[in-house]
């Protein structure tokens, strides 16, 4: 009885270690100093920088099973430009929908057991970036740009559940 209750709960244990499994995604910024219209102080060009990371990490569990994504991002400008504001601590993104929409450049390469099964490079842009419906709160933080890269990773990587097409 003993045995069959530690067969049982290393089973149980496999499987869930096994449902735990998730892609890897692995996103590394060449040169994030000359990309264009990023927050001026260090802390907050961080911090945008992390967000667009998380962003693309959580992509990784619409990968199929058993592949990773690594994204090296050349070249990153968000929606809008900045404006200074030293009275509020922190800058401003303005957003006119004229020649502000977002753009990114970014190599990637699909991995499955050691192996490259897909590789590119992209260019993404959001011309319209104004006039299209979201699916992100307007609050949230670059909402423009993970929509941007929602549509790329749908076309590209693996389709996303969910989308508005």
């Amino acid at each position: 009885m003993n045995s069959l209750m530690t067969r049982l709960a290393l089973t149980g244990l496999l499987a869930l270690s096994a449902g735990l499994a998730s892609a890897a995604v692995n996103v590394t910024y060449v040169k994030p100093e000359t990309f264009y219209d990023l927050p001026f102080s260090p802390w907050e060009r961080e911090q945008m920088l992390e967000q667009l990371t998380d962003y693309f990490q959580s992509l990784g569990k619409n990968l199929p099973q058993g592949q990773d994504l690594r994204i090296e991002v050349t070249d990153f400008d968000p929606a809008g430009r900045i404006i200074p504001n030293a009275n509020a601590g922190r800058d401003l993104r303005v957003l006119t929908g004229r020649a502000d929409w977002p753009r990114m450049e970014l190599n990637y390469a699909i991995e499955q057991n050691g192996q490259v099964i897909k590789s590119g490079t992209a260019k993404l842009a959001d011309m319209n970036y104004q006039q299209s419906s979201l699916h992100f709160n307007e609050s949230e933080p670059l909402h423009y740009e993970k929509k941007m890269i929602d549509e790329w990773f749908d076309k590209t990587i693996a389709p996303l559940p969910n989308r508005r097409r």
